[in-house]
C-alpha cells in the first residue's frame, strides 16, 4: 500500500510540475500581445499575388468572397483570384466563372481534402507563363478585409516568407456557439498570435487568410495533405528554419458553425489533424530545438501537442476542483486527504496556482483583452457568461481527436452565411 501511496505521490509531483510550467508558459506568453504597436508604413504595392480560393460545393457563398478579393484596395493589374472547384456537384464553378474567377475544376475522389487540392493547384500555378510573387489562400466562405495585399506587401518586404493574417468573425452573434468560437477566435490573435509575432517566434496558420513566397513554397513543396494541412506546413516551415510572420491588421471574416453538432464535428477534425502532426513532427522540433538552440522550434513542438495540453489543463483543474467540492460538502474521502498532506503540500499549491491562473485568464484577462479590440458588444457579453461550457467540451474533443488520429476521412463544413464585405465592414 506504501508503495502505491508513494508512485502515486511521485506523479502527482512530476504531473504538478509539469501542469504548473505549462500554464506558467502560456501566462507569460500571452501577456506580450496587450501591446499593439502602431506601424505607419506607407509602402508602394510591389509584390504580385494569386489569390486561390477552396471551394467545395460552396455555391452560397462562393459570390460574396469573389466580389471581396475584386474590391481589395490593390492595384488589380497586380492580382489574380482563382477557384479550386475541388470534386464540386452544384454551380460553384459557374459562379464563379460570371463573377470573372480563373476557375480550375477537380475531380479525385481517392484524395479528397483541402490540402490536396491546394497541391493540385499550386502545381497549376507554378506551370503558368505568368509569374506571382507570392500565394495567398483562403475558404470559400470568407470574406476579406480591403487592405489584406497591402498589409501582406508590407510583410513580404520585410522579409517574411510566410504571413497569416488576422482570422475574425463573419457571424459572431449568429448563435451561442458562434459567439463563443469568436471569444475563442479574438483572444487567441491577441494572445498567442500577436505576442508570438512582438516576441519573434514563429506564429500559426491558421488555415486561411495566409499568403507564401511563390519560390518558398517552390522549393519546400507544400506536402500538407492531412486534415490539419495548416498546422503541417507550419512545423514544416520551422524545421526548414523559416518564421511565419503576423500580419495584425490584414482581416479575414470566417464564418463559423452554428451548432454545438457542426463544431464538434469541426473541432474534433482539428484535434485528429494535431494529433497526428505532432505525432511526425513533435520529436523533429525538439531536436532541431536542443540542437539548433531554437526557441521558435521548442514554441511550434510545444503548440502542435494541443491536444494533450488542453487534457493535462482539464486535469489539473478537476483535481483542484473536486477535492474542494467534496471537503466543503463535508464528504472528503481519504484519497484527497493525502493528496492534500504535508509530503505533497507543494504539488497542491502548484496545481491551485495553475488552476486559479486558469480562472484568472478565463474572467478576467479574456475580457480585457476582448475590450483592448473593441468586442466586447452587449450580446457578446452574454455569450461570454455560456463561454465556460464551450471551453469544457473541448476535454472530450481532444480525448476524440487522439483516439481517432489516424482516421483522415475528410468532413466538409455546410456554409450559409451570406454577406457583402461592404456591410460587415461597417458592422465593425
Amino acid at each position: 500500500m506504501n508503495v502505491i501511496k508513494s508512485s502515486f505521490e511521485v506523479f502527482l509531483g512530476i504531473f504538478s510540475n509539469v501542469v504548473f510550467i505549462l500554464t506558467m508558459y502560456y501566462m507569460v506568453l500571452s501577456l506580450f500581445g496587450i501591446i499593439k504597436l502602431k506601424k505607419k508604413d506607407n509602402i508602394k504595392p510591389q509584390k504580385t499575388f494569386a489569390l486561390i480560393v477552396a471551394a467545395h460545393n460552396e455555391e452560397t457563398v462562393i459570390g460574396d468572397i469573389i466580389q471581396s478579393l475584386n474590391g481589395i484596395n490593390y492595384p488589380r493589374e497586380m492580382y489574380d483570384v482563382f477557384v479550386i472547384a475541388d470534386n464540386c456537384t452544384d454551380k460553384t464553378a459557374e459562379k464563379a466563372k460570371k463573377l470573372g474567377a480563373k476557375v480550375y475544376e477537380r475531380f479525385d475522389k481517392e484524395k479528397r481534402g483541402k490540402g490536396y487540392a491546394l497541391e493540385w493547384m499550386f502545381d497549376h500555378i507554378f506551370k503558368m507563363n505568368k509569374r506571382y510573387d507570392a500565394v495567398a489562400v483562403f475558404d470559400a466562405d470568407n470574406l476579406i478585409s480591403k487592405n489584406f495585399l497591402t498589409e501582406m506587401n508590407k510583410m513580404l518586404l520585410k522579409g517574411f516568407k510566410v504571413v497569416q493574417g488576422f482570422l475574425d468573425s463573419k457571424n459572431p452573434k449568429d448563435t451561442w456557439i458562434t459567439g463563443c468560437y469568436s471569444i475563442s477566435f479574438w483572444t487567441s490573435n491577441r494572445m498567442f498570435q500577436l505576442s508570438r509575432s512582438n516576441l519573434g517566434l514563429s506564429n500559426q496558420l491558421g488555415g486561411t487568410g495566409f499568403c507564401i513566397e511563390t519560390d518558398t513554397l517552390k522549393t519546400l513543396g507544400w506536402g500538407a495533405t492531412c486534415l490539419t494541412e495548416d498546422l503541417e506546413f507550419t512545423c514544416k516551415l520551422v524545421l526548414n528554419g523559416h518564421k511565419v510572420g503576423w500580419a495584425h491588421e490584414a482581416v479575414v471574416y470566417d464564418e463559423k458553425p452554428l451548432t454545438l453538432a457542426q463544431s464538434w464535428a469541426q473541432r474534433k477534425r482539428w484535434m485528429q489533424g494535431f494529433a497526428d502532426v505532432s505525432s511526425r513532427y513533435f520529436w523533429k522540433l525538439m531536436k532541431r530545438a536542443i540542437k539548433e538552440r531554437s526557441f521558435v522550434a521548442f514554441d511550434c513542438a510545444l503548440y502542435s501537442i494541443q491536444p494533450i495540453v488542453i487534457i493535462l489543463l482539464a486535469v489539473a483543474t478537476i483535481i483542484n476542483i473536486v477535492p474542494n467540492i467534496l471537503n466543503f460538502s463535508g464528504k472528503a474521502i481519504e484519497l484527497f486527504n493525502n493528496i492534500n498532506s504535508v509530503n505533497t503540500s507543494l504539488q497542491s499549491i502548484l496545481i491551485t496556482l495553475g488552476a486559479l491562473l486558469i480562472i484568472l485568464i478565463q474572467f478576467i484577462y479574456t475580457p480585457f483583452l476582448l475590450i483592448l479590440d473593441g468586442k466586447l458588444s452587449p450580446k457578446i457579453f452574454l455569450y461570454y457568461f455560456i463561454y465556460p461550457i464551450f471551453s469544457i467540451t473541448w476535454l472530450p474533443i481532444c480525448i476524440q481527436g487522439i483516439a481517432n488520429k489516424n482516421n483522415k476521412e475528410w468532413s466538409h463544413t455546410v456554409h450559409t452565411r451570406s454577406i457583402n464585405i461592404t456591410d460587415l465592414e461597417k458592422a465593425n
